[in-house]
């Protein structure tokens, strides 16, 4: 495992999907003086149980950009990395059961059609087609949208960092942060279990840990723990 060196231009506290994804980002603008610490191992937190949907109808133009931007890289980080994603693309339908919604869902697909996500309008009978579970008689309209689709967040969190660290991010694992320290109204230092690293620029990607350590300068982010529901199946035909 790397050791904690003492600096960096760039500390990433994190080693979550987000985390990997900075690091990769950051390197592939060829910001290669990149640390990413992880307090347990990569996608030890949220990210192993995230559902890992890829959609990419948005709420604005650039968020779309950004989703659809996110679906290419999926589908083409095995091939640069190696290290399989898990991505597929059964698609996805939008549906409504009131022209108000149904007026929304189409202006968010002449949104989409403007920066190159392809959808259509689809006939309630092949919504019911495309998914034999879904209720369909009190519905007013349907998209569908052919290239949505789901990634596994831990492979694609490892392909990620994969990527980061070939072109010379490090990323150490089993290694806490413990304190921020500032300097000039700026973080200038980050403690470990296992020494101090001097950052000119400090990312926390730490999911439900921010709050804790933010707290320690002053900084309050609004955030709360929340629980979510999966329901596990055996295998269901159509689904």
């Amino acid at each position: 495992m790397p050791s904690v060196p003492d600096r960096a231009q760039v500390v990433i506290v994190g080693g979550g999907i987000v985390g990997a994804s900075i690091a990769y980002h950051l390197t592939r603008r060829e910001i290669t003086d990149v640390v990413v610490l992880e307090q347990n191992t990569l996608t030890a937190g949220t990210t192993w149980h995230a559902a890992g949907l890829v959609s990419q109808l948005k709420s604005t133009q650039s968020l779309t950009k950004l989703a659809a931007y996110s679906a290419r890289l999926f589908e083409e980080l095995e091939d640069e990395t190696g290290q399989a994603t898990g991505y597929r693309t059964p698609g996805s339908i939008q549906v409504a059961d009131n022209e108000q919604r149904w007026e929304e869902i189409r202006r968010g697909a002449t949104m989409a059609d403007g920066v190159g996500v392809e959808c259509r309008e689809i006939s309630i009978d092949e919504a019911a087609e495309r998914f034999p579970h879904m209720h369909t008689d009190d519905l007013v309209g349907a998209l569908y949208i052919p290239r949505d689709g789901q990634t596994s967040p831990v492979d694609t969190t490892m392909a990620l960092a994969r990527g980061a660290k070939a072109r010379g991010a490090t990323v150490i694992e089993n290694v806490a942060v413990t304190q921020l320290k500032t300097k000039d109204g700026k973080i200038a230092r980050v403690v470990t279990e296992q020494g101090e690293i001097e950052a000119e620029i400090v990312v926390l990607a730490t999911g439900m840990w921010t709050r804790h350590l933010a707290a320690q300068i002053g900084v309050n982010v609004p955030l709360q723990a929340c629980e979510h529901f999966y329901i596990v199946t055996e295998p269901i035909e159509g689904m």
